[in-house]
């Protein structure tokens, strides 16, 4: 954590272990997620993947990820006093992390991404009392824009986090995480199976 560990340490140590997992994985046998901070680490590994070349995985699912750090989200104002978790202005933490860096870096900012370069499909949620409602929803329209396929979820009433996995919306968005994971997992699994096939016929043959 900052300051002792600002950007790009964090982002660096996703790389890191993505790499890894490329190793023993293909990449359609591997979805990447986060929320809030972790939901702006997983969509800043994908870019910077994808800028560097490596391997994508199959998809990802951002949980009312925290995509835009210069806090210009129309929420982070009137969702203020609203959200029963995240409370007060974010901009000192993020400057921080940051390090001088320029905040709408993708990297460090997601949502300022070139998404029309390529990126996996998405799930995203959030909730209607979410201070990072904005942040959510304008990354999902952003990556619509670029003809990223990107699921949209919010729950009425719900904050930062949901309802701390003590209400039936909870539920449902796990169950809808588990279906949207199940068919991309699922996908792979068919193709790999298609390929093997195909191999196994051509070498009869």
């Amino acid at each position: 954590m900052p300051p002792d560990h600002p950007f790009p340490a964090a982002l660096d140590d996703c790389m890191a272990l993505y790499r890894s997992l490329l190793q023993e994985r293909r990449p359609d046998e591997i979805i990447v997620g986060g929320a809030s901070a972790g939901g702006n680490l997983a969509a800043a590994l994908v870019l910077r993947a994808r800028d560097e070349g490596i391997a994508l995985p199959a998809a990802v699912v951002l949980l009312t990820p925290g995509s835009d750090l210069t806090g210009s989200g129309d929420t982070l104002q009137t969702n203020l006093g609203l959200d029963p978790l995240l409370r007060g202005d974010g901009k000192p933490a993020f400057l921080l992390y940051a390090a001088g860096r320029d905040l709408t870096d993708p990297y460090i900012s997601p949502l300022f991404g070139d998404f029309k370069k390529g990126f996996p499909p998405v799930m995203l949620t959030t909730g209607t009392r979410d201070l990072l409602l904005s942040d959510t929803v304008r990354l999902h329209r952003a990556l619509r824009v670029a003809g990223i396929p990107a699921d949209l979820h919010v729950t009425d009433a719900g904050g930062h986090g949901g309802f701390f996995g003590m209400a039936p919306e909870d539920e449902e968005i796990a169950r809808e995480i588990r279906l949207f994971v199940d068919a991309y997992w699922n996908a792979g699994r068919t193709q790999a199976d298609t390929a093997g096939r195909t191999e196994e016929s051509g070498g009869n043959g």
